[in-house]
């Protein structure tokens, strides 16, 4: 877990988990509980909170791109995808993310 925060690209693998936790629960717990028994706690709590992880993502997706030294059309776009697809930044963290913290040796 002490390597998350050793490194912008290690706080962005952060962002990446807790974005894409976020994500989950409000797509497979929140959103059910709101349209199949009206709950609405669960979603005016956690909808905020994953707009917010969700706008660090990209903000921190983009800086740590600018300060790798990225293309775009290689990388950057699809760490920038994951984020809008269930388990999507799971699977970009273990693709790209930790094999590029790796390869610098974070």
């Amino acid at each position: 877990m002490n390597s998350f925060f050793n490194s912008n690209i290690g706080r962005l693998r952060l962002l990446a988990v807790l974005e894409g936790l976020s994500l989950l629960v409000l797509v497979f717990v929140s959103i059910p509980l709101k349209y199949i028994y009206g709950i609405t706690q669960i979603s005016t709590v956690l909808g905020p909170i994953h707009g917010i992880l969700f706008l660090l993502f990209v903000v921190n997706t983009i800086s740590v791109g600018i300060e790798y030294d990225w293309k775009f059309k290689q990388t950057t776009w699809k760490v920038l995808l994951a984020c809008f697809i269930p388990f999507g930044t799971f699977y970009i963290d273990q693709k790209i993310l930790k094999p590029q913290q790796e390869k610098l040796g974070l």
